[in-house]
């Protein structure tokens, strides 16, 4: 991967390294000051409202992970010409960098409309290391959603 992932990995980790829970909300805000609803997660951890069937790995796999978040930054283009789609997501897991998670996805699994910064998407795969050294997931599954 070139090396605007590596900076946009750094950014990603730079916006998400000040977040903690000191940074959320008092449990003794009045509802006047905090009156946006709050989304609860989903039990099946398909993000609200999105739709998106979180991926899975098989139960019996030993080097699998499966990763569901926003897009940040999607390498279109991979130098190695094998004709791959990098997307790196905001992700809890963190597998990649603190707070986001890069998904390698082969060509016979790019989808017909490549997703763009905002979407989410999920896969699940064998994890890698990258060219640059960063763990990555090789995705076996991905979906994506506006």
């Amino acid at each position: 991967m070139p090396h605007c992932v590596a900076l946009a990995v750094l950014v990603a980790v730079m916006a998400t390294a000040g977040c903690d829970e000191s940074d959320s909300p008092s449990p003794t805000r009045s509802p006047q000051t905090d009156s946006a609803p709050r989304q609860r997660a989903r039990k099946d951890n398909r993000p609200a409202g999105s739709g998106l069937v979180p991926a899975r790995c098989p139960s019996s796999a030993t080097n699998c992970r499966a990763a569901t978040g926003s897009v940040v930054y999607v390498e279109r283009v991979d130098p190695d010409g094998d004709g791959d789609l990098h997307a790196v997501i905001l992700d809890a897991s963190s597998l990649s960098a603190p707070g986001v998670t890069v998904l390698d996805v082969s060509r016979k699994l790019r989808p017909d409309r490549d997703p763009v910064v905002g979407d989410v998407v999920t896969g699940a795969g064998p994890v890698y290391r990258g060219s640059y050294g960063q763990r990555q997931i090789q995705v076996t599954v991905f979906r994506a959603v506006r």
